[in-house]
């Protein structure tokens, strides 16, 4: 697939969010396969094994690309770091003026070839950001699998938003599969409003995204 395969759904139907990951990477799925004995479909087993020579490939010129690209249509990227480097490449753009504050950095854990789920991963993650980005950023985290509720819930103890769904994990509990996307959010809401902390409405989070509006995309 092309770069301009890859972008024209944003470029087309120009969303007021899209993702973007900050860079190439190894991206390893294969240790599920340790743990997963059987399997309902015959290209699950094969997906699993070929990440271990799988590449996710972006450049700088790839970034460049797909931020240009989107540049007139509003667009406001969800920044996907699956690594410190990834915040000092954003931090890259930001300083040459090709993404604009403020920024939706979304943070990932727990995937293989990128940072990983301890505390001190997540800690680390946020004191670069600030350091990067200072109050011209958004935080948000993703954590890979049975990472998800954890690492939700280091983020919104330390101020965050938080990410959650069935692309990035299966799981709602130990051996307890989702049902759906909306548990997941669910679980989620009663840990951040067990906290004492309030969820941000649909039009909250437009304000503090600094998004142009459902009004505005082409679908």
């Amino acid at each position: 697939m092309t770069i301009e395969d890859r972008v024209r759904p944003a470029a087309t139907f120009k969303p007021e969010v899209a993702s973007l990951n900050m860079g190439t990477m190894n991206f390893g799925l294969y240790p599920m396969l340790a743990r997963q004995k059987e399997f309902k479909f015959d290209w699950e087993r094969p997906y699993l094994e070929g990440s271990r020579e799988r590449i996710f490939k972006n450049t700088f010129t790839d970034i460049e690309y797909i931020l240009s690209t989107c540049a007139e249509n509003g667009t406001r990227f969800e920044i996907e770091c699956y690594d410190i480097g990834h915040l000092y490449t954003a931090a890259h753009f930001l300083e040459r003026g090709i993404v604009k504050p403020p920024l939706f950095i979304q943070s990932v854990f727990g995937i293989l070839g990128g940072i990983g789920p301890h505390p001190d991963d997540v800690m680390h993650m946020k004191r670069t950001a600030d350091r990067l980005f200072g109050d011209q950023y958004r935080w948000s985290v993703l954590g890979a699998g049975r990472n998800q509720l954890p690492i939700a819930s280091m983020s919104a103890a330390m101020g965050g938003n938080v990410r959650v769904g069935l692309e990035d994990s299966l799981w709602l509990g130990p051996g307890r599969l989702a049902e759906s996307n909306a548990a997941q959010v669910r679980a989620v809401r009663q840990i951040i409003e067990g906290m004492g902390l309030e969820i941000a409405s649909p039009d909250d989070a437009r304000r503090i995204l600094a998004l142009k509006g459902r009004a505005a995309v082409a679908f």
